[in-house]
């Protein structure tokens, strides 16, 4: 086992565009959806130990808990029996991305617990083995394994690589209201009990620039929109706010919500922007940033 202290960090998804294009005989929807991730992100941090556990902090650190449910856990447990291993460490989560938001958080908690204990305990998993525990704690956690641009169908767990996306600054609106996934899911199955065929304009080749991109989130949106104002109507105010500044190029719901986001032509735009809106709704939570490094 490693002997150093060593972070890592857990970048927030979004669903820049999130199509339901079926449901299988499970009930689960099919999606059509492009993950990206932002500078937003959690932080792990390793600590050598004889016993394994888990201790939160951060600003919504109070939301989740510490125990055997935690997805970070779950993970370090997965990991490490499929190692043989009995490895200890003392992880420390601290908590920046809102939860029950739409921005895959626990997923990137999980996904950063994988690659960061694979290192940590020296064990050499190769990355089609991590993506294979990945796929077993949830449909997001692949993705966020990846953390670069993605096309994501099946129910999410199905991944194709996509271009690096263009330059801009991003801003992240949150009403501090938890939108729980599977009360939007059934809400937008009441409403749409027989989903049909379609044809979706491609992501491919359509990154060169801003406006390219923005061209094609327009047309494909995010079908849960509506099932999301249902359970959590502030969301409509905080899409409405988002669109009503001037700078801001596109604006939509993430996921399920209830954090919706603005793309700006540069990071200091959307930085303004932020300032602007938190002076007017000073209890929402506000982000502003740009895509990770990697992208």
């Amino acid at each position: 086992m490693m002997s150093d202290i060593f972070g890592v960090s857990a970048p927030a998804k979004l669903n820049l565009a999130l199509n339901i294009v079926g449901r299988r005989a499970d009930g689960y929807h099919l999606l059509d959806s492009l993950f990206a991730f932002c500078g937003l992100a959690d932080g792990l941090r390793f600590q050598p130990s004889d016993d394994l556990t888990l201790s939160i902090s951060g600003s919504w650190g109070s939301q989740i808990t510490d125990n055997a449910d935690n997805l970070v856990l779950r993970a370090a447990l997965l990991l490490r029996d499929h190692a043989g291993s009995k490895a200890g460490a003392a992880i420390h989560l601290t908590k920046h991305i809102p939860v029950a938001a739409g921005l895959g958080g626990g997923s990137a908690d999980a996904a950063a617990a994988l690659r960061g204990l694979n290192r940590f305990w020296n064990l050499h998993c190769a990355e089609d083995q991590l993506f294979g525990l990945a796929a077993k704690l949830g449909a997001d956690v692949p993705a966020c394994l990846a953390s670069h641009p993605v096309l994501a169908t099946g129910i999410g767990d199905l991944l194709r690589p996509l271009p690096p996306l263009p330059p801009c600054g991003i801003l992240l609106v949150n009403p501090r209201v938890a939108t729980p996934t599977p009360a939007v899911f059934k809400a937008f199955a009441k409403a749409h009990p027989v989903i049909a065929p379609r044809s979706l304009v491609s992501f491919e080749h359509s990154f060169a620039d801003l406006d390219a991109l923005v061209s094609v989130l327009a047309q494909r949106g995010n079908d849960l929109l509506t099932a999301a104002i249902s359970v959590t109507p502030v969301i409509g105010e905080v899409l409405h706010a988002l669109r009503a500044l001037p700078d801001c190029r596109y604006a939509h719901l993430s996921g399920s919500g209830a954090t919706c986001f603005g793309l700006f032509a540069t990071e200091e735009l959307a930085v303004e922007a932020a300032a602007k809106l938190a002076a007017h709704q000073p209890d929402w939570w506000c982000w502003s940033g740009s895509w990770v490094s990697s992208q």
